[in-house]
C-alpha cells in the first residue's frame, strides 16, 4: 500500500485545523473570518414588509447604572445591536458600529445590548477603546426584537419602523448605512 504524500496544501490544511481545535487560537481566527464577511453593508427592509413598533415599553441599565426608558426613543432615529463579548461575529463589527457611534451619537440613539455581567462588558469595552454605552436588558424587549441571534441590529426610523434587520455582521460605517441615516434624519 501506497503512503499518501504530504504537499503544501496539505500541511496548511492540517494546521488550520489545527488552529481552530486549540480554544486560544480559535476566537481569533472566527473574528478575522468574520470580518472579512462584514465588508458588505446591511440593506434596508422593503417599505411593504416594515415592521413597526407599536410600544416603547422597555427599560434597559446602562453601565453606569443609569435606568433608559426606551419610551425617550419614540419620534427618533435609533439603531439597537444586540450582542456579547465572546461573539466572533459581535467583535467583527464592532469597530464598525463604534465609528459609526462617533459620527452619529449627537443625531441617533444608540443602543448597544448585551446580557453579560457589567464588569465583563466594562473589560471589553476599555480593552477595545470603545465610546459608547452598553446596556443591559432590565424588562423584557418589545415584541418586533427578535434577538434569538447575534448580532442582531435593528434601525429604526421616527415613525417606529424597522428600516434596517441584519442578522450576523455588517459594516456599519458604510456609505450605504451613512446615507440611509441621513435621509432618515432629514424625514
Amino acid at each position: 500500500m501506497k503512503k499518501p504524500k504530504l504537499n503544501t496544501s496539505n500541511i496548511i490544511f492540517l494546521i488550520v485545523i489545527l488552529l481552530l481545535i486549540i480554544p486560544q487560537t480559535r476566537q481569533p481566527i472566527q473574528v478575522f473570518l468574520h470580518k472579512g464577511l462584514a465588508l458588505i453593508g446591511p440593506s434596508t427592509v422593503a417599505e411593504d414588509k416594515r415592521e413597526q413598533v407599536t410600544h416603547y415599553n422597555w427599560e434597559l441599565i446602562s453601565d453606569t447604572g443609569d435606568v433608559y426608558n426606551f419610551n425617550e426613543a419614540q419620534g427618533k432615529v435609533v439603531l439597537i445591536n444586540f450582542w456579547a463579548t465572546w461573539c466572533p461575529p459581535c467583535i467583527a463589527e464592532m469597530p464598525s458600529l463604534d465609528a459609526l457611534y462617533e459620527s452619529y451619537k449627537d443625531k441617533v440613539v444608540f443602543l448597544f445590548v448585551s446580557n453579560e455581567s457589567q464588569e465583563t462588558i466594562s473589560n471589553f469595552i476599555t480593552k477595545n477603546n470603545y465610546g459608547f454605552k452598553v446596556h443591559t436588558p432590565k424588562t423584557a424587549y418589545p415584541k418586533p426584537f427578535d434577538a434569538s441571534a447575534i448580532p442582531r441590529t435593528y434601525v429604526i426610523d421616527k415613525k417606529g419602523f424597522i428600516v434596517i434587520d441584519k442578522t450576523g455582521a455588517a459594516n456599519w460605517n458604510s456609505d450605504g448605512v451613512r446615507s440611509q441615516l441621513d435621509d432618515l434624519l432629514k424625514d
